[in-house]
């Protein structure tokens, strides 16, 4: 079952960056990255500690497993596309911190782009709002995730950057 569909309000935040490696490269870096990289928590969010319950790789759809958040909480993640090279989007589900009363879960989005010899990564995490919690979610959370996805994608390019010159 879809998460999210056409006729769902939802809060969406996009942040991009640019890196100097390729799409293919950065992609491949990216999308096996240890959560923990990229998610250092900021703010009122917690980090990534860990994950458990990996069903194998995390390269084809169907994939999950159980991020562990330093505040003791963890959610449910499904790889729900994966076009090597060019993009890959899953969802996150059953959240055991307050995340989980505001949202029905989240679906994100990485996109590689050609630019010049370099990469535009684009990251996006489209939130479906519970009943009664979109302006919540809209007017509160989204501003403050958009600095948090910031900072997680400096993590991730960092990686992506420092894998390009070895």
């Amino acid at each position: 079952m879809v998460l999210i569909s056409r006729s769902d309000r939802t809060v969406a935040v996009t942040v991009q960056g640019r890196t100097a490696a390729d799409p293919a490269w950065s992609f491949d870096v990216v999308v096996p990255i240890d959560l923990s990289l990229v998610f250092r928590g900021w703010g009122p969010f917690p980090g990534v500690q860990g994950v458990r319950n990996q069903t194998g790789p995390w390269d084809h759809v169907g994939a999950s497993r159980n991020p562990q958040l330093t505040d003791g909480s963890s959610a449910t993640e499904t790889l729900t596309e994966y076009d090597r090279g060019r993009s890959f989007a899953y969802e996150l589900t059953d959240f055991s911190n307050v995340l989980g009363r505001l949202v029905s879960g989240v679906r994100g989005e990485w996109t590689f782009t050609p630019d010049g010899t370099g990469t535009v990564v684009r990251w996006t995490y489209e939130f479906k709002p519970r009943r009664g919690c979109f302006l919540a979610i809209r007017a509160g959370l989204a501003p403050l995730w958009r600095r948090y996805l910031l900072s997680g994608l400096a993590g991730a390019l960092a990686a992506v950057d420092r894998e390009a010159r070895r």
